[in-house]
């Protein structure tokens, strides 16, 4: 459920001149995942409990998950900081890709059609920045920096590229914004259950 306007970390980011969006250390997990249980809850559709957000940070968004993916040859965790943070002691944001195919039966129907084949797909799975570093360009450098991770991804798997595609709020016309302007487009929708509730998603595809 990708987002690019998530809560505030405990301490407020000082930003540079410019963004750095690189690959995710092992070492780094426990921040990232610091930074995604601060940010997810802002995330989730309007009326979401807050247990059962906290139950999501707890089983699915831990310093050993993310320690998982940054190992993982099937993703791309990726992190952002300010060019002039040179230990990145502060993050800006952070994104998943990873190839594969759906595991839901409507996306995965939405995107053979859109697609004309059955997949493997790379997918934007997360997108997120710190409130406080807004306008300050690292949620597009993210962008940029998922779009090539989504490229090389393919390349290591035998593929000269791959389709990438979300799953955003139907309501979060922002973000729908943000997705569109780097070049995705919605081609159908899903029923996303947060919690026992379910809400209505848009699935947008970026072709490359």
């Amino acid at each position: 459920m990708p987002s690019f306007s998530p809560a505030s970390s405990a301490a407020a980011p000082p930003v540079g001149p410019a963004v750095v969006v690189r690959r995710a250390a092992l070492a780094e997990a426990a921040d990232v995942a610091w930074l995604a249980a601060a940010t997810f809850p802002l995330a989730c559709p309007p009326g979401t409990e807050r247990t059962e957000m906290a139950l999501h940070v707890a089983r699915r968004l831990t310093p050993a998950q993310f320690r998982a993916w940054a190992a993982s040859a099937d993703h791309a965790l990726l992190v952002a900081h300010a060019a002039d943070d040179t230990t990145a002691e502060r993050l800006l944001g952070y994104a998943l890709v990873q190839v594969g195919t759906p595991d839901g039966d409507q996306e995965a129907a939405v995107l053979r059609e859109a697609t004309g084949g059955p997949g493997p797909y790379a997918e934007l799975s997360k997108i997120y920045a710190h409130p406080e570093a807004q306008g300050t360009g690292s949620s597009s450098a993210l962008m940029r920096g998922a779009l090539a991770a989504a490229a090389e991804l393919a390349a290591a798997h035998g593929h000269a590229a791959l389709p990438l595609w979300l799953g955003t709020n139907g309501e979060n016309r922002r973000a729908q914004a943000f997705y569109r302007k780097h070049g995705f487009e919605v081609v159908g929708t899903r029923t996303y259950d947060v919690g026992g509730q379910l809400h209505d998603d848009v699935v947008m595809l970026h072709r490359g």
